[in-house]
């Protein structure tokens, strides 16, 4: 069985150096620790996170004393952080980022520079940590926003590592992620993952959303077609331990310091509310809708109570200190407004209690009042419900908390309308009996199934299912893990033959063609491996040849354009037309492609001298996605009848006559020389004519996924570029 490696921002042991400077080690409960638990306990597993101690609190000797404790003790490995990284890194972009950005805050989101810095250099410190500790087959689980550019990392070291990723936040909507300044790099890290997976379908979709638009990369079925393997993503609710809330004794609970001085009045209805201090939680307008509640329904006056409970978080902020300032003052104003001598509607403690204490306070209140303005899951709805053994109480839940699509029988409620809140809280007090347990034990039989253990499991069977299946579709040997046995046959031929695709394979992909000319790399590399005399060396393009005239003028290369019509001589300087062919069926065709290109923004026709390009590469991808059918049924209707056919390319659709093709031209090539090294690279559909074509024995190589006749593939253009080079040496 591989190894399972856990990694994440804070491992699940604390340090820290007591009041005599002695260093103690205290294991985390609940969260994310106790979901993996039963994983870290397998015996060839590892934990790796900064174990919550600034680097500058410790000598060089108490450092070893930690990393031998924590390895050996608790399988876990240390990275430490000095406290300007923490403060950059966690506390600046983190918390001042990607926290209010995810969460939809946007007024709230700050942009430095600096911060950015030091998130790419803690993630890439992270990563060197790990390094010595990764073999080539383990499972690497990777979790939440402090380190989405970790998949990258390990993926571009350790290409058969198993990587996964878990968002444990929201993830935004494309409208909201595109104003990230380094949006980008966000979504490259996160795609080194084999298997990402957040809360909720709704967070899948955004995710989706931000791949296809921003990044212009397809999918199926939740499926990203990525370098030369793919990316599965999908939602994965996150569970609690259901059988410890359901099963914990009251006597034990009862001995909790944390209630001495509390205990629950009876005929008082009680309303409980938890959270940590945070603006995302919505404490100020959940105390509002309360305030409404008690507005509208006099008769509960001096009946209801509510527990508010707020756990302190980031005091050392300044608007975090506003924020509690915000929630006192609003429940001193409504204790005045409405309380008596011998009623207080609204109970404020501001402090943490034990796991115990709070199942007290689970057991004992009517209704769970959790409403945040956007929450990643919200675990405490799951764990308030489990337990109540008695199958009792009600939750009312903001639709915007995750947890919410998992609780369909709780109360469910827009945060912002305190009328519906308030309503919310009164139809859950007065819910009869049968229906208040019929909808529990329906929640009950829901979270006992899909518990903690569930879903770390799931997770962990996804990734290697995922991984299995990328390795199943992708039977073709990879170039990237062949280039010294290829570079190898090279060296060794006498006379080879070089076919080269340019867009996709040579360059990268560009909104506007224009910008995809050669960069004076490419131009050496090529110069260099052109002037060998033992190479041929042909670039087969579907571009125009007045472009590949400008873009490669003066080399020593052969140059096959429009998908092999045209073959420039580079003795000669002379083009020569492959094929006699005609230009009238443009007149039928072009108005179709101008009624679409009209109705479609960021489409454009490009016209060839034999052909007709239609680019939809910044295109909104889900609107090409409902037309493109259309589109094609359309032309291929318009030109059945006669050698005119339609050509699919990466992202561009090509009306051209069919009796020529790449395949066609490298025939030209191939029956009039003895060659003993002849290699193709191509990136998309038009390049499988040329595969075909080319001898037993040759080498062909695909860039990316998809179906294809190439013996290899390879991830990227830069693939092909570090091949060349290897040639080239």
């Amino acid at each position: 069985m591989s190894r399972i490696i856990i990694i994440s921002n804070r491992l699940p042991v604390t340090v820290k150096k007591n009041q005599q400077g002695e260093i103690e080690y205290t294991a985390s409960i609940g969260g994310l620790s106790t979901g993996l638990k039963t994983i870290h306990d397998q015996s060839d597993s590892m934990w790796l996170g900064w174990p919550g101690i600034p680097e500058e609190e410790i000598t060089p000797d108490e450092k070893e004393e930690i990393i031998r404790v924590l390895s050996e003790e608790y399988k876990c490995l240390p990275v430490f952080l000095s406290r300007e990284e923490i403060r950059q890194y966690y506390d600046g972009f983190c918390n001042k980022t990607i926290w209010p950005l995810f969460h939809y805050f946007m007024a709230k989101t700050e942009y430095d520079f600096v911060n950015w810095e030091t998130y790419q250099s803690v993630n890439k410190k992270f990563f060197k940590e790990l390094e010595p500790f990764v073999n080539a087959e383990d499972v690497v689980w990777v979790h939440d926003y402090q380190l989405m550019l970790l998949p990258a990392l390990i993926k571009s070291r350790f290409r058969r590592a198993k990587v996964g990723f878990f968002l444990h936040i929201p993830f935004p909507c494309m409208e909201l992620f595109r104003v990230l300044i380094w949006r980008k790099e966000i979504l490259t890290g996160l795609l080194g993952a084999d298997l990402i997976g957040f809360h909720t379908y709704d967070y899948v979709r955004n995710f989706m959303g931000c791949t296809r638009r921003l990044l212009g990369l397809d999918d199926y079925l939740n499926r990203i077609p990525y370098d030369d393997r793919y990316i599965q993503v999908n939602a994965f609710p996150m569970g609690i331990e259901y059988q410890r809330f359901f099963e914990l004794p009251d006597d034990r609970i009862l001995s909790d310091p944390d209630l001495s001085d509390f205990r629950f009045t009876e005929g008082i209805k009680t309303i409980l509310s938890i959270d940590r201090l945070d603006y995302t939680k919505g404490i100020p307008e959940r105390i509002k809708s309360f305030e409404r509640f008690l507005k509208r329904y006099h008769a509960y006056h001096g009946k209801i109570v509510l527990n508010l409970i707020v756990a302190p978080s980031r005091t050392d902020v300044d608007s975090y200190e506003l924020l509690l300032k915000e929630i006192k003052e609003l429940v001193s104003e409504i204790n005045g407004k409405y309380g008596t001598m011998n009623w207080m509607p609204i109970w404020f403690f501001y402090r943490s209690f034990s796991q115990e204490a709070l199942t007290y306070f689970y057991r004992g209140s009517d209704v769970l009042l959790v409403t945040p303005l956007r929450d990643g899951m919200n675990l405490i709805a799951k764990e308030y419900i489990a337990a109540r053994n008695d199958y009792g109480g009600m939750v009312v839940i903001s639709e915007t908390a995750g947890a919410a699509s998992e609780l369909g029988e709780a109360i469910i409620v827009n945060p912002n309308d305190y009328n519906s809140t308030a309503e919310g809280i009164k139809y859950a007090i007065e819910m009869p009996a049968y229906e208040r347990v019929a909808r529990n034990k329906i929640m009950h039989t829901r979270l006992k199934r899909y518990n903690v253990n569930f879903w770390a499991e799931q997770f962990l069977k996804s990734l290697e299912e995922t991984v299995n299946d990328s390795i199943s579709m992708n039977i073709k040997m990879s170039a990237d893990d062949n280039l010294e046995v290829i570079s190898a046959a090279y060296r060794y031929s006498k006379k080879r033959l070089l076919f080269l695709d340019y867009d996709g394979t040579l360059v990268g992909f560009q909104n506007i063609p224009e910008q995809a000319k050669p960069d004076l790399e490419l131009k050496e590399l090529l110069a260099e491996l052109s002037q060998n005399p033992n190479n041929t060396v042909v670039i087969v393009s579907g571009r125009d040849r007045a472009v590949l005239t400008r873009w490669l003028k003066g080399l020593n290369l052969y140059i096959m354009a429009s998908h092999g019509l045209w073959l420039l001589d580079p003795e000669s300087g002379e083009w020569s037309m492959m094929l006699p062919l005609e230009n009238e069926w443009k007149n039928k065709v072009r108005p179709i492609l101008e009624f679409y290109s009209d109705s479609l923004p960021g489409s454009f026709i490009e016209e060839k001298e034999f052909s007709l390009a239609w680019h939809y590469r910044q295109c909104d991808p889900d609107i090409v996605a409902s037309k493109l059918t259309e589109i094609r049924d359309t032309l291929s209707g318009a030109t059945h009848s006669s050698t005119i056919g339609l050509q699919e390319g990466n992202k561009v659709l090509e009306i051209k006559d069919t009796r020529f093709n790449k395949g066609y031209g490298a025939m030209q090539f191939l029956k009039n020389g003895d060659y003993d090294f002849v290699l193709g690279i191509g990136d998309d559909h038009t390049d499988e004519d040329l595969f075909a074509s080319l001898p037993e024995g040759a080498y062909s190589i695909k860039i990316g996924m998809g179906n294809t006749n190439a013996s290899y593939r390879m991830k990227s253009w830069l693939s092909t570029r570090k091949l060349l080079k290897e040639f080239a040496e």
